[in-house]
């Protein structure tokens, strides 16, 4: 019995660092079907919304090679900056062509530049290119748009607005307003028809998507790449699942699609009539960066009418006030999986932590102490069951000579031991069992939330977002600096064991648990500063409650 309790705490806690992200993780989504149809004046297959029967009148298809107009003269860039970022808007394609962060920096250096979101690149690989009828990936020439005056209005918002016109007929007025005080862009497209024949088509806008940080690499435990909120749930897309099986196509009610990282993203939201019948086609561009094409419904524009279209933009972090201040369920960009429900609570208890002492760290010593303070009753309830076993070590061992050739009966025995002496052979499992919807919540937390992402917390802790490390001078192979933390929670855990009543020297037994210190300590390596600390002091927390119990009267 003994030795198979302590086969479930070694799984148990092993379920606790591998099993969230196999069981409890969100998994992506399975390709859906792709919907196609064959534009007019074309042999290539394009993903496109279907296209309901119109009423017949003399109606022209948009088509890919009369766009746009020859531009006249090269685009210029025009500069937009705020307090939150600073952008840069070409006239070519009316695509934003550098996107850079104020308040959050690339690197952890005192001098690395402000995180980039959009990197100078060409043409239509940029996000925000409009059109009206043909795929923007078929669009033969960039259309110019002609940028009126920069103006600034009394509430702090930036306005530009940009005309372009079109071989097809059509003229497209594109009105950008940036906001003052958070990361919203506000894009109104007007499509009018200055043709003599009806045209019909659809609206696409592209937001093509590049990996934030070129070393990030596509993982198990953070997702990178294209996401989307459609029909009330989020749906994930791995980009190598774009790379082998090729593009992906959504339709739905779409609050929202995006490209994001683990603190950073870049979405956008149709509303008004672009919000009718979306569709979000998803494909792979290099093998790194992601074609993420929002089109609506197919419309037919009459001669000397037109048609708009709205969307609301949000090129920022991943920070949960920010979004749920935007609005468009951005929120959910922020995915704490199935335990949600509890992760939000201790997300939103660690900022007002911070919020009094001012110093992330100290706020996650403040959590981990207050999650002990609430499961205490639980654990000692389930340390003082361990030291009963403990104690009845020398009965069990006389039940198991006596009854060795009949287990049935000592199984009798045994539990009749249990009831006599009030004693849950299963009871030191149990806190543990108890506390792991909280422990998958932190963990999420801890690893997602962009206010530990280069949060400093003392000495050589400089980011509690990445892997701590003490320079000592000369690399240390595979870990680079010594990681003190890393190492002293793998000695508090080594400690905790000893002072843990434990069943009967057995040698299996023995040897597990001797070697579970060092088994830990090398798995939490790589982690997180901040998760590390939490181990750390909750270990502490636990030694202290095991030092009470131990000293307590029999």
């Amino acid at each position: 019995m003994e030795t198979r309790n302590v086969f479930l705490a070694v799984v148990l806690s092993m379920a606790i660092i591998f099993g969230y992200q196999y069981f409890f993780a969100p998994t992506p989504q399975p390709a859906k079907e792709s919907v196609q149809v064959q534009p007019e004046g074309s042999g290539a297959t394009a993903a496109a919304p279907v296209v309901a029967p119109l009423a017949p009148l003399p109606v022209e298809q948009v088509v890919a090679g009369a766009a746009a107009v020859v531009p006249a003269r090269a685009p210029q860039e025009i500069p937009v900056e705020n307090g939150m970022y600073a952008a840069t808007v070409s006239e070519g394609g009316g695509i934003i062509k550098k996107f850079r962060l104020k308040n959050y920096r690339e690197k952890l250096a005192a001098d690395s530049v402000g995180m980039e979101l959009i990197k100078d690149g060409a043409g239509r690989d940029l996000p925000l290119f409009f059109s009206w009828g043909t795929d923007p990936a078929r669009v033969s020439e960039l259309p110019l748009y002609e940028a009126g005056p920069v103006t600034r209005n009394s509430d702090g918002t930036i306005a530009l607005t940009m005309t372009g016109r079109l071989a097809s007929g059509l003229v497209v007025t594109r009105k950008m307003t940036f906001h003052a005080d958070n990361y919203l862009i506000d894009l109104e497209v007007e499509v009018a028809n200055t043709s003599t024949s009806a045209l019909q088509g659809s609206p696409y806008l592209s937001l093509v998507g590049h990996p934030f940080n070129p070393e990030a690499q596509e993982g198990q435990f953070l997702f990178n790449g294209p996401a989307l909120f459609k029909d009330g749930e989020r749906e994930e897309v791995k980009v190598s699942d774009l790379v082998e099986d090729g593009p992906q196509t959504f339709q739905g009610k779409i609050d929202w699609t995006a490209y994001e990282d683990t603190y950073f993203m870049m979405a956008v939201a149709p509303t008004g009539n672009a919000a009718a019948n979306p569709t979000v086609r998803l494909s792979s561009q290099g093998g790194t960066s992601v074609g993420n094409v929002l089109s609506g419904a197919a419309e037919v524009i009459n001669p000397g009418a037109s048609r708009q279209y709205s969307y609301t933009v949000y090129f920022g972090p991943k920070k949960m006030a920010d979004l749920k201040a935007a609005g468009h369920n951005f929120n959910q960009a922020v995915n704490f999986g199935w335990f949600g429900v509890v992760a939000h609570p201790l997300l939103i208890l660690l900022l007002w932590f911070y919020s009094v002492v001012r110093n992330y760290g100290v706020a996650v010593i403040l959590v981990t102490v207050l999650i002990k303070l609430i499961f205490w009753p639980i654990t000692h309830k389930g340390m003082k069951s361990m030291k009963g076993m403990q104690k009845l070590q020398p009965k069990l061992a006389e039940l198991r000579e006596k009854y060795k050739d009949d287990k049935e009966r000592m199984a009798q025995a045994q539990m009749e031991l249990y009831k006599t002496y009030k004693i849950n052979p299963l009871g030191g499992c149990l806190p543990m069992v108890i506390q792991i919807p909280v422990f998958f919540a932190l963990y999420q937390v801890l690893m997602q939330a962009i206010e530990l992402r280069h949060a400093p917390f003392m000495l050589w802790i400089t980011d509690l977002s990445a892997p701590e490390r003490l320079a000592v001078g000369f690399n240390i192979p595979y870990v680079g600096g010594l990681p003190v933390l890393t190492l002293l929670m793998g000695a508090t855990m080594f400690i905790q064991q000893k002072m843990t009543p434990t069943p009967a020297a057995n040698p299996e037994t023995a040897k597990i648990m001797m070697f579970m210190p060092v088994i830990f300590t090398f798995l939490f390596i790589n982690f997180a500063a901040g998760l590390v600390l939490y181990f750390f002091v909750n270990n502490l927390l636990q030694m202290a409650q095991q030092y009470f119990i131990n000293r307590s009267p029999e």
